[in-house]
């Protein structure tokens, strides 16, 4: 183990006596890849706390698609070489696909360990994405393994495998586990009290208009394009489309939105890079933004996007 200092490995202001503890060797294949990531206080405090000591709790982080839940779990992960396994739920997922099953290699059945079972052996994180989508009695097994006792195998021989110090559960939902109120996320399920009763919660909403702008300086960057004042005026534009199609996603306190897709961080980061490999297209704003969301919108909606963008763009819409 070693120890990191957080404001150094994270970029962001704090004491430098403040260190978080992670793992010495950065060579581990589970690692998930580091990437230009701007941190923000709340969301990082939260995490590190959780990853320092989770007091027999698992973490779930809540809030819209794209938002960068996932994201953000790794990119701890990844400064801190901790481990991560990964999987996505959905409605035919069983708690035996995670735990591991008996496989056909070399002409003869072996029990393959999922990534429930490696993350508890080896002190990983188990990162458990859109977790209401899964069955929540299958999800009522993991009950046992988030308050620290041992994972047990009926069908390995009653493989009894000791939880590691490090080891966490870790969930990301577009709900609170408590169903999709507002009907835009298909499939999402209702889950279990009792098992929601084991998670400390996180919302990560959209980054502040301050943070979006440097994200996508970043990526211009990586693109080889100058960030002046034009691309400046151009990327706050770009966040104020983004922010009033969120507005209107949302909708009132009913949770009735006007529109049905959202602009997500990830939709406006795709909406960038497009618009460079297209910069030669005819208005290559509104080419790229067709292609990063708005062709599948419902024509009405799909106008209406482009009319938002060219009221904040004024006439350089069309340029």
């Amino acid at each position: 183990m070693k120890k990191y200092p957080v404001a150094e490995t994270f970029g962001i202001a704090a004491p430098a006596s403040m260190s978080v503890e992670g793992f010495d060797n950065d060579q581990h294949p589970a690692i998930p890849i580091k990437k230009t990531y701007v941190f923000r206080n709340e969301h990082l405090r939260d995490v590190l706390a959780f990853l320092a000591n989770p007091l027999g709790d698992a973490l779930y982080l809540t809030g819209p698609t794209g938002s960068g839940k996932t994201s953000l779990i790794c990119q701890v992960a990844a400064r801190l070489n901790w481990p991560v396994q990964q999987v996505t739920c959905h409605g035919r997922l069983e708690l035996n696909d995670l735990i591991g099953q008996f496989m056909l290699s070399s002409s003869t059945m072996s029990f393959v360990h999922g990534p429930l079972a490696i993350a508890v052996r080896d002190g990983h994180l188990l990162i458990i994405n859109e977790i209401d989508l899964m069955d929540p009695s299958e999800l009522a097994g993991l009950n046992d393994i988030i308050e620290g006792q041992s994972l047990v195998i009926p069908q390995n021989g009653g493989e009894t495998i000791k939880p590691h110090p490090k080891f966490r559960l870790i969930a990301t939902g577009n709900s609170a586990g408590q169903g999709d109120q507002s009907g835009l996320y298909q499939g999402i399920l209702r889950q279990n009290l009792a098992f929601l009763d084991r998670f400390r919660l996180m919302a990560v909403d959209y980054p502040e208009a301050s943070v979006e702008k440097s994200i996508l300086k970043a990526v211009l960057e990586r693109m080889g394009v100058n960030f002046d004042s034009v691309m400046d005026n151009l990327t706050e534009n770009m966040i104020q489309v983004a922010n009033e199609i969120r507005r209107l996603f949302i909708g009132g306190s009913d949770g009735s939105g006007e529109l049905s897709v959202t602009m997500s961080t990830r939709t406006l980061v795709r909406w960038t890079n497009l618009m460079i490999a297209y910069k030669r297209a005819p208005n290559a704003l509104a080419y790229s933004l067709d292609r990063a969301l708005t062709l599948r919108a419902e024509p009405a909606q799909r106008e209406a996007i482009h009319r938002i963008a060219k009221d904040v763009f004024g006439d350089s819409w069309g340029a």
